[in-house]
């Protein structure tokens, strides 16, 4: 049998590159995954997507290329955020049907669920209540992801399949000081109070609401891991109008245990202040992973263990 060719789309993103670290320790030969840059490559242009795939004719697609951001990017961006993840989507799953691709992976959020969904967060919470307002065009975007991959198993009987990550953290992480996520934010913040002896480092919100985070790698290996269910295990396992996966670690903490051990990991020896002007986002983020779980996948990187990899990898960067 002929190898696959497989295209990461995203490979420079946080999971992206950590989906290509996984494919390539596993024996998938550098030359059958197919990458490319947004230069060379804009998936929001339909076109060049649908030439792309009629070029390059690959056999399975991992699709993490996404626009994200923290709380203030997805306030201060919504329709870019809406438009070019829908787009995006759109695109390369259309593009991939068109060309003949059978399998794919669609890299979700956990915002698809309800602000106020019973926790841990089933598979089975989606489109049961309103979005947390903060992001809910990437959110509807995420959503619409999951649907569109269910839409043309249904109707072409493709084998098109979606995970939802809680929050993810590790190397390739966005340190932008204004739009990246929580822990990047917080690396980069101690790091920097560290290196100036700032007495006080001063977080968004109050500290109380809890979320869960997950290992990059770790969820790189989910995800290659579903892709390689039998099709049959697969669909005992999910409904064909509700066929997504849950990625979580298993258990969650407040943001102030989050700082605190960020501040243990960078090794800031200064005083942690809440800002509780501030917006908090939804009380509490915890995924229902027993699904996943159910088919023999468990995370292996321990929350401490990821942040120091996570620090350091950060360092590495700005010294590049």
């Amino acid at each position: 049998m002929s190898p696959e060719k497989i295209f990461v789309a995203g490979h420079r993103g946080m999971v992206g590159s950590a989906i290509v670290r996984t494919l390539l320790a596993q024996g998938v030969q550098p030359q059958d995954i197919v990458t490319r840059t947004h230069a060379q490559l804009d998936l929001c242009d339909q076109q060049a997507v649908q030439d792309f795939f009629a070029r390059e004719k690959p056999t399975q697609v991992y699709l993490a290329a996404a626009k994200v951001g923290g709380i203030h990017a997805n306030n201060t961006y919504p329709a870019d955020f809406i438009y070019q993840n829908l787009m995006v989507q759109a695109n390369v799953i259309h593009a991939a049907h068109t060309h003949g691709v059978q399998k794919l992976l669609f890299l979700g959020s956990s915002c698809i669920y309800p602000r106020l969904a019973p926790q841990p967060m089933a598979e089975e919470a989606l489109l049961t209540g309103p979005l947390e307002p903060t992001n809910e065009p990437y959110a509807i975007a995420k959503i619409a992801g999951i649907k569109l991959c269910e839409s043309y198993n249904r109707q072409y009987g493709r084998d098109y399949r979606s995970v939802m990550p809680t929050n993810l953290y590790g190397p390739g992480d966005n340190y932008h000081p204004e739009n990246s996520h929580v822990i990047p934010a917080l690396i980069r913040r101690f790091h920097d109070a560290k290196v100036g002896n700032v007495p006080e480092v001063v977080i968004w919100g109050t500290g109380t609401p809890r979320r869960e985070f997950l290992y990059v790698d770790d969820m790189a290996a989910a995800s290659v891991f579903v892709m390689q269910i039998p099709i049959t295990t697969y669909q005992a396992h999910a409904h064909p109008m509700q066929s997504h996966i849950n990625v979580g670690f298993g258990s969650d903490i407040t943001i102030s245990e989050l700082a605190h051990a960020v501040v243990q990991a960078v090794g800031y020896t200064g005083r942690i202040a809440f800002d509780d002007t501030k917006p908090d986002g939804a009380p509490r983020k915890w995924m229902d992973s027993r699904r996943l779980r159910s088919l023999g996948w468990r995370p292996l990187v321990e929350l401490h263990e990821g942040l120091v990899n996570a620090y350091f990898a950060h360092l590495a960067s700005r010294q590049t």
